[in-house]
């Protein structure tokens, strides 16, 4: 279950994360969760480029909602 937490944002980094849940349609919480999973991610992958980062997390995302198909060679 999830834990309320308030937290204080510059209004510039609001406006870009309010920005970037509206095209991803996201809530701003929803939003600001997707963003920590990508920088720990990129974190703790630092040779890794964000774009792969980003479509690892997406398919294990698919994976976890029964959406990935096998891959056929």
């Amino acid at each position: 279950m999830s834990k309320a937490t308030s937290i204080r944002l510059s209004d510039d980094l609001r406006e870009k994360i309010d920005i970037y849940a509206k095209n991803e349609h996201r809530s701003i919480s929803s939003e600001i969760e997707e963003l920590i999973r990508i920088g720990f991610a990129a974190k703790e992958n630092p040779d890794l480029p964000l774009e792969f980062i980003n479509d690892l997390l997406q398919a294990k995302t698919e994976k976890e909602s029964d959406l990935a198909k096998p891959f056929k060679i």
